[in-house]
């Protein structure tokens, strides 16, 4: 049989009850947490994230010491256009160049193509478009 330990009186001061009225604060701080990362996520991602502005490198040609040409296309909204961040790669994958193109799509048309002369620092072994976005 397990008994409770006994103190002597006075010593240790007065016994406390345990705080299960804390709990609940615990609990809501969670959740605003909880919110608060969910609503940066939710930002993030229409910033960064949007589907509807994809890019694919066509060719990326003309590479000398210091430049490459890419050629690429950006599927975007009907008519919109996008913001596209190129850059340029030497062969210890270095960057060596990159920059921000401003690309538009044709009245009615969903993809724009374009060819973008990038000027690097050292000989770049590949062209590549790292992400698009809304121009704002």
């Amino acid at each position: 049989m397990v008994t409770a330990a006994t103190f002597p009186p006075g010593r240790y001061g007065r016994r406390r009850a345990p705080a299960s009225g804390r709990r609940w604060i615990g609990v809501v701080l969670a959740g605003v947490v909880i919110i608060a990362a969910l609503a940066v996520a939710v930002r993030l991602y229409r910033v960064y994230g949007d589907p509807m502005y994809r890019a694919q490198v066509v060719r990326f040609t003309d590479i000398t010491d210091s430049q490459v040409v890419i050629d690429f296309r950006v599927t975007v909204p009907s008519g919109g256009s996008a913001v596209c961040l190129v850059r340029a790669r030497s062969r210890d994958g270095a960057e060596v160049g990159h920059a921000e193109v401003k690309v538009t799509a044709p009245p009615g048309q969903e993809r724009a193509q374009t060819s973008y002369r990038l000027a690097t620092s050292a000989r770049p072994i590949i062209g590549e478009v790292i992400r698009c976005r809304a121009t704002r």
